[in-house]
C-alpha cells in the first residue's frame, strides 16, 4: 500500500510547531464555539490560486468552496448531487455570512481549456467537460470575436465567466432576497498569479479595476 505522502507530513509538522503553537488559543475556541466567518469565497481549485493566503486569513475567517474554474451554478433544486449549491446554501442560511466573493485568476486551465478544446483538451472523464458547459453561452461570444488576441481571450473569459456566475448566484432565493434586504453583498474579484494583482468587479458597470485598501491613507493635496 502506498505510504501517506512524506512532504505533507512534513509540512504538517512544521504547522503544529509554527502557526498552530502561535495560534492554538484560537484553535481551541473555534472547535467549542464553532466557526462565524462574514464572507463566502467562491475560488477555482487551481493549486496557485489559494484565498486564504491571498487574504492572508486566519483560521475560520473564510468560507471557501472551490471547483474548477470557479463557477456557481444555476439554482437547480432537481433531487441530483449540487456541492457548490449546497455549500452556498450552507453559507448564506446557515453561516449567514454578510459577502459572498466569485474569485478567478489568470491562466485558468479550465477557462483556457473551454475556450480551445482541440489545443488543451479537457479530461475525457464523466464530470468536467458538462460541468464546464456552463460557460458554453459566453465561450461563443469570444471565440467569434475578431478583435481579440488569444490572451486577451483568455482574460476575457476568465472575467466574464465571474459576472456570468453572480448572475447565477441571484437564481438562488437565499441569496436575491438577502441582496435585496441589504443583509447581503455579491462581489467580484480577479487574481493575476504572475503578478500578485488583485482586480475587483465594480458591481454598477461590471468593470474590473485595482482597488486600494481604506486603511491606505489617500495622497495629500499638494496645494494645502
Amino acid at each position: 500500500m502506498t505510504s501517506f505522502p512524506d512532504k505533507l507530513l512534513q509540512g504538517y509538522d512544521r504547522f503544529m510547531t509554527g502557526r498552530y503553537s502561535e495560534e492554538s488559543a484560537r484553535y481551541r475556541s473555534l472547535a467549542e464555539v464553532g466557526q462565524s466567518p462574514t464572507t463566502l469565497i467562491v475560488a477555482c481549485c487551481d493549486s496557485r490560486a489559494a484565498p486564504e493566503t491571498i487574504f492572508n486569513a486566519g483560521p475560520g475567517e473564510l468560507f471557501v468552496v472551490r471547483n474548477v474554474a470557479n463557477l456557481v451554478p444555476p439554482y437547480a433544486p432537481d433531487g441530483e448531487y449540487h456541492s457548490t449549491s449546497a455549500a452556498l446554501e450552507y453559507a448564506v442560511q446557515s453561516l449567514r455570512v454578510r459577502d459572498i466573493v466569485v474569485m478567478g485568476h489568470g491562466r485558468c486551465g479550465g477557462i483556457s481549456a473551454a475556450l480551445d478544446p482541440s489545443d488543451k483538451p479537457l479530461s475525457p472523464g464523466d464530470f468536467i467537460g458538462r460541468w464546464m458547459g456552463l460557460l458554453n453561452p459566453v465561450v461563443e461570444e469570444i471565440q467569434n470575436s475578431t478583435v481579440l488576441t488569444s490572451a486577451e481571450r483568455q482574460t476575457a473569459l476568465e472575467r466574464i465567466s465571474i459576472r456570468n456566475s453572480i448572475s447565477n448566484l441571484r437564481t438562488f432565493p437565499c441569496v436575491k432576497i438577502l441582496e435585496d434586504r441589504k443583509k447581503l453583498s455579491v462581489h467580484g474579484a480577479w487574481f493575476d498569479i504572475s503578478t500578485g494583482e488583485l482586480w475587483v468587479m465594480d458591481p454598477k458597470t461590471g468593470d474590473f479595476t485595482r482597488p486600494v485598501p481604506s486603511s491606505v491613507d489617500a495622497p495629500q493635496d499638494a496645494s494645502q
